[in-house]
């Protein structure tokens, strides 16, 4: 199996985890939380002064206290009374991890803070994962809402809604009623609610469970199915995502989906209604559904639905202005679309053509040669095995062209037929594809190609034209195909005249809007070529011209239709990255669509993001007659603003064995790649941990961070590979347009190496996009705030050297300047606001303020602010005295 080049270089070494979970008991309620807290666990504390020291932390058997050793303190002095806790901060939130020279070598995901007192002074720990830091946030959280009744704690995971809905899927399946049931009917009932489950891992769960209770008898009580049910179906990462917005509830009611759809998720216009939608139709249990609460199983069940999809499902539809000239368009387009296997041997099929115009492509080969009893064939050249015969091809074409979208079709037609035989491919194509065929003259008076909206259900002939003003039935043209390239290549001989070939006039007439012409430099072009004339570009000449004239490409390809096609050279037919003629506006860039991997799966996720109808609407900078663009700009683009794209690779789901595994057993050692795809200053990747032995749930819990230059052409692949010490294997990707991106919470379903989207196998991730200012280093930020309008970035106005325009645009410079400085101050304010709130610099507005409200109530749930109108602004009035850090807070969210 050819294996997934995008592993071998990915930028950092291979790194393992020891997930230091205790045991191997999973946490799937609050009182697990708990118990590991009693238990204890070493936490390193960390200092303002930049000192960490290595501390073993407890929770009180009461639970009213926690308490840490050694310690210079008497032991009174060494805890912290749970019911001094003003708030849980998960992550690097506090100035004291802020200003720690150390910060920077601690994770973010391991990092958490315990803010108490009045003054909302911090302890700041670090645990040795991220699954630890989970347990200890989500069980104080869970102390702190309880802190007035935390005794009944202990029994109260029997009594969840949960439970509930166990015990009545036990009794509906014991029929005797006798509150035990086979192994056999527990394993299955168990596989039946949870599918992706593999039997041995269900058997080995309940044998741990009977072995811990020293029973003989391998048959299931009622309690005991709930216990194993818990412990296989509860993933850490979903319960501590349900008790951090639950507000340490095990169940979500509609008030509380309702906040994390707009707050985290970016969903908006929602409204309670939807929310109790959402509960009833994912609520596994009949009492949640009626009382409308969402509890852990509904809840997964829900994040894994197409409704938390990663794609934005708005881009399912066409949502591109159709209206614009073809040439501001990338054209989806095929190479050799006759071929499935390599260029050498492999014998032409009509497959290639069906899946080529399944999968929405709009820009297909037709090789035509003379074939046996004046049928011309279409055949590889290479190997004259097998031919097809045209008309059969062209049947299959005219069925097929507008399966999977109307927009229309190009035929990229290599004639190397006589002349008799080409008036039959002129018979075969009027008759079968009527008034399908697109044969107007193009207007001298337009400056442009028509659009796909205009040509919408037509076919269109790419190929040689005879001069207009010859009035000859047949003719001589120049023959600039790949194979006329391909030859010159192997002669040496680049001056050499290319091959003249006889032409039809009636074949000629089929060719309108995209006349083929031979390339010679930018300034010929601009001169002389016609808005219907394209040029087709070898791979190797189109990567020379986007070194050497990355504007000039640009320019050029505002106006024409360019057509790349990979090079001779690529005997097994492998693909060039297309991203690197998108890059310079080249519209057709031709796929080899039989040959799958890195290249491939970059071609047809870009094709996703309207509607997977085949065009996709280039960036404005291509397309604006006075904008200046040069793929090679090494930072920010002109006129565009930069993105940050936080990702967080949180977990994995069901990863399969890789296709070519060989020496290994049933283990896989998974770790993933994420790498971005678009301008040469936007390319990168990073890489988590790996992730020892773990095919089913691994939990990867790491953050990234990406500065995106040009977002409307960058790309992002996730790609799953098992970390072996021979050469890494494949075992999933996927690649989304950063433009399809939906924020939040998120599945990503993978697809196999050939591309095809494998059942149940998911990453579960958290994304975030922030405009530049928002991300970054604390400590930079903070720095950047002081240094105020000197180092400034502003737009600055080129001279045209046309006096009265120059004169007229030099009064914006002004009022530039201060809607920068009014941007740059708003975002200065609102990193500020993050800071005081203890959020992360990804928080939203809305999460603010959030945090906000539950701060500003006191302990008798009154108000300390109000909130009213000043100069259509809305100020929020203290009443009464409010901490001095509350002041700083609304200082603050004043300034905002």
């Amino acid at each position: 199996i050819p294996q997934d080049p995008s592993n071998q270089k990915c930028g950092r070494k291979k790194t393992v985890s020891f997930s230091s979970m205790p045991s191997e008991k999973k946490i799937s309620s609050a009182s697990d939380c708990i118990s590991f807290m009693q238990a204890g666990c070493e936490l390193k504390k960390v200092r303002p002064n930049s000192r960490i020291y290595n501390r073993f932390f407890t929770l009180d058997p009461d639970l009213q206290a926690l308490r840490w050793e050694p310690s210079k303190k008497d032991l009174d002095k060494a805890k912290l009374d749970i019911s001094a806790i003003k708030e849980i901060r998960l992550g690097k939130n506090t100035e004291t991890f802020r200003n720690n020279g150390l910060a920077d070598q601690i994770s973010e995901d391991c990092a958490l803070s315990v803010i108490h007192g009045e003054n909302y002074e911090s302890l700041d720990l670090v645990a040795n994962s991220a699954d630890v830091a989970n347990i200890w946030v989500s069980g104080l959280r869970y102390l702190v809402s309880r802190s007035k009744q935390p005794l009944d704690l202990m029994e109260s995971s029997h009594n969840t809604p949960r439970f509930a809905w166990l015990k009545t899927v036990f009794e509906a399946a014991d029929v005797d009623g006798n509150g035990i049931m086979l192994e056999d009917t527990a394993v299955e009932l168990i596989k039946k609610l949870n599918p992706t489950l593999k039997e041995s891992k269900i058997r080995l769960k309940f044998k741990e469970i009977q072995k811990s209770k020293e029973k003989l008898t391998t048959r299931v009580t009622k309690e005991e199915f709930c216990e194993a049910f818990s412990e296989l179906c509860t993933r850490p990462e979903v319960y501590f995502l349900l008790v951090q917005i639950s507000k340490n509830k095990e169940y979500l009611d509609a008030n509380d989906l309702m906040l994390f759809l707009e707050a985290e998720q970016g969903v908006t216009h929602i409204t309670e209604e939807m929310c109790l939608d959402i509960i009833r139709r994912y609520e596994l249990s009949e009492e949640g559904r009626s009382k409308g609460f969402l509890a852990i199983d509904g809840f997964t069940q829900y994040l894994l639905s197409s409704e938390c999809d990663i794609f934005d499902p708005e881009h399912k539809k066409i949502v591109q202005d159709m209206t614009q000239p073809l040439s501001h368009y990338y054209i989806n387009a095929s190479h050799n679309t006759y071929l499935i296997e390599d260029q050498l041997r492999g014998p032409a099929d009509i497959n290639g053509y069906v899946r080529a115009l399944k999968m929405s492509c709009r820009s297909i080969e037709l090789d035509v040669c003379d074939g046996p009893d004046n049928e011309p064939i279409i055949c590889n050249r290479n190997n004259m095995t097998s031919p097809l015969a045209f008309r059969n091809v062209i049947e299959v074409v005219n069925k097929l062209a507008f399966f999977a979208s109307d927009y229309p079709l190009i035929l990229c037609l290599g004639n190397h037929c006589s002349i008799q035989q080409q008036k039959v491919v002129v018979q075969h194509m009027k008759r079968i594809f009527g008034n399908k065929l697109y044969t107007e003259a193009p207007l001298s008076s337009e400056a442009y190609l028509p659009s796909p909206e205009k040509l919408k259900m037509k076919i269109i002939v790419k190929g040689k034209k005879l001069p207009c003003d010859q009035d000859v039935l047949e003719g001589e043209v120049t023959d600039e195909d790949e194979e006329a390239e391909i030859s010159r290549r192997l002669s040496e001989d680049f001056s050499r005249e290319p091959k003249l070939i006889w032409l039809c006039r009636e074949l000629s007439d089929l060719v309108s809007l995209c006349k083929s012409v031979q390339y010679k430099d930018f300034e010929t072009s601009m001169k002389s070529q016609n808005y219907w004339e394209m040029c087709s570009f070898s791979e190797a000449e189109a990567s020379r011209i986007a070194n050497e004239y990355p504007e000039d490409f640009v320019n050029y390809n505002k106006k024409f239709l360019s057509r790349v096609y990979p090079s001779a050279m690529r005997i097994d037919s492998s693909n060039l990255n297309p991203q690197d003629f998108w890059n310079c506006g080249c519209q057709i860039v031709a796929m080899n669509y039989q040959t799958p991997g890195p290249m491939m799966d970059l071609h047809t996720g870009w094709f996703l993001q309207n509607g997977g109808c085949g065009y996709v609407l280039r960036p404005s900078v291509m397309r604006d007659e006075v904008s200046y663009f040069s793929a090679n700009t090494k930072g920010i683009v002109p006129g565009v603003s930069p993105q940050v794209l936080h990702v967080k690779i949180i977990s994995g789901q069901n990863f399969p064995k890789p296709k070519g595994a060989c020496a290994k057993g049933d283990v896989i050692d998974p770790y993933v790649c994420i790498e971005i795809h678009g301008i040469p200053a936007d390319c990168t990747e990073q890489r988590t941990k790996t992730v020892q032995q773990n095919s089913d749930n691994p939990i990867f819990d790491e953050s990234f961070e990406f500065q995106i230059n040009l977002p409307e052409l960058a790309m992002i692949r996730f790609v799953v590979l098992d970390d072996d010490y021979i050469g890494d294997e494949f075992i999933g990707q996927y690649t989304i347009p950063l433009e399809c991106l939906q924020p939040g919470y998120r599945h990503i379903p993978l697809r196999s190496f050939v591309g095809d989207i494998m059942e149940h196998v998911t990453l579960f991730v958290h994304i975030a996009i922030t405009n530049r200012s928002g991300g970054g280093k604390a400590q930079k930020r903070s720095l950047s705030v002081r240094i105020g309008k000197k180092a400034r970035e502003y737009t600055m106005l080129r001279n045209t050297g046309l006096k009265t325009i120059d004169d007229i645009f030099k009064l914006a410079v002004h009022p530039l300047r201060e809607a920068t400085d009014m941007r740059e101050n708003m975002q200065n304010a609102m990193v500020s606001v993050k800071e005081l709130c203890g959020l992360p610099p990804i928080a939203s507005l809305k999460q603010c303020i959030l945090t906000l409200s539950s701060r500003l109530v006191s302990s008798d749930s009154a108000p300390s602010v109000a909130l009213c109108m000043k100069d259509s602004f809305p100020y929020l009035e203290p009443l009464g005295t409010v901490p001095d850090v509350q002041k700083k807070v609304l200082a603050a969210y004043d300034l905002v």
